[in-house]
């Protein structure tokens, strides 16, 4: 029996049950990811980190969370009050909905009924992510305009346009595993995977997958929603107590679901790591979970990872890498997959194959050599004269001090 036709025959109140569980799961991921977050960056940087709130400070997230439930709620005067208050449900339910086309384990048997840990399971599974996740854009917008503020305004555009941007090279990526697959179910996606996994196969869209959901859940280095510098604080300036925790909630359980959707889509999902097949079954097939969270917490690391290593980019850089580099190795990429696939499924033999991954080869080479050239024409025909200034220039330091010495040396010459 098919993971659709499992889940199709649940009753109501299993599913509630099951929607339950994944809301106290994300619930709990995100203080530990919290708690996780901090003690992983202090290590990076040669300090303790949390260690006092509970043994190892694993209470630390949860008295955090307290202190901003608590602390006074303050809504500007110039704000939209309504709008105010709705943008940061509109993040943090948009976070939580993506789960539901999630596969999470295998079959395994729950209050005595045969199911799986997924909400649903639609054809369209891996559509309906990226689409909750676009509505998750509107509480960024709303944020930064209803707080009738410049900087929240600013930063709440800044940080759409960032989203966006990286959302439709992330969408991007993932049609060549629409294509391999033949389907756009999250669970059929995993059962595709049951000999090679995706990240193998079609590494390019993992890679250009993995960079777009740094981008677009707004972490380093591509934070600039949050350039303190900058924007002060990013969209959420104005909130404070349990709006801006809903924010916070917001951040963290993105990143659990686009590493869920990694994993999913990419990494076999609830699938053991190969040659250990046999622990599928184990504890009535739970044991699938552990592998499941295991990937998805190997994602997590490297958030951690990248956040404690790499700098800020600029926002220039940071947009032109998405629309130029992203995008344009995404659709060439998308190219390549479906021509290979219709070669396979027509029966080509290897060596049509062959011939067709050299022409590729070449024609990438030989991009890249006219890229390498045109760069260095335009390197050598820049001319580094300044322009003539029609206005005045204040004079430099160094320049004001030569000039009161070759001043001097003149009065001494007198």
């Amino acid at each position: 029996m098919t993971t659709a036709e499992l889940i199709g025959q649940d009753p109501g109140w299993l599913i509630a049950v099951k929607g339950l569980i994944v809301f106290a799961v994300c619930v709990v991921l995100t203080l530990m990811s919290v708690w996780g977050e901090r003690r992983i960056v202090a290590r990076m940087q040669e300090r303790p980190g949390p260690n006092r709130v509970g043994p190892f400070g694993l209470v630390q997230a949860l008295a955090d969370g307290v202190k901003l439930a608590l602390k006074e709620d303050l809504i500007p005067a110039a704000a939209d009050k309504i709008v105010f208050v709705i943008a940061p449900i509109i993040s943090a339910t948009a976070c939580f909905m993506s789960f539901a086309v999630i596969p999470v384990t295998g079959p395994v048997t729950l209050f005595g009924h045969k199911t799986a840990m997924q909400l649903t399971d639609l054809p369209v599974g891996v559509l309906y992510v990226l689409a909750i996740a676009s509505v998750g854009v509107y509480g960024i917008v709303l944020a930064g305009w209803s707080s009738g503020s410049t900087y929240p305004l600013l930063g709440g555009l800044r940080s759409s346009a960032q989203v966006i941007s990286y959302e439709v090279a992330m969408g991007l990526s993932l049609v060549a595993v629409f294509i391999y697959a033949g389907s756009m179910s999250t669970s059929d996606i995993v059962a595709a995977q049951d000999q090679w996994w995706y990240a193998v196969v079609l590494f390019p869209s993992f890679v250009i997958y993995a960079i777009s959901m740094v981008g677009e859940t707004n972490r380093a280095p591509f934070d600039l929603a949050e350039a303190e510098g900058e924007l002060v604080g990013g969209f959420h300036t104005e909130y404070s107590s349990l709006k801006f925790a809903l924010f916070f909630l917001a951040e963290y359980v993105n990143i659990i679901a686009v590493s869920a959707l990694a994993t999913t889509l990419f990494l076999g999902g609830y699938r053991a790591l190969p040659g250990l097949g046999f622990t599928e079954q184990w504890l009535g097939g739970w044991f699938t979970a552990i592998w499941f969270f295991v990937k998805v917490l190997a994602f997590f690391f490297t958030f951690v990872w990248l956040r404690g290593t790499l700098p800020r980019m600029r926002y220039d850089q940071f947009m032109q890498f998405g629309w130029k580099v992203l995008i344009p190795v995404s659709l060439f990429w998308i190219m390549i997959v479906a021509t290979l696939r219709v070669l396979s499924l027509q029966g080509a033999s290897r060596v049509t194959t062959l011939i067709f991954a050299g022409v590729v080869v070449v024609l990438i080479m030989a991009i890249n050599i006219g890229f390498d050239n045109s760069k260095k024409r335009k390197k050598a025909a820049i001319s580094w004269q300044h322009a003539p200034v029609d206005f005045p220039v204040p004079v430099l330091p160094s320049e004001f001090r030569s000039v009161n010495v070759s001043s001097e040396k003149g009065r001494k010459d007198v």
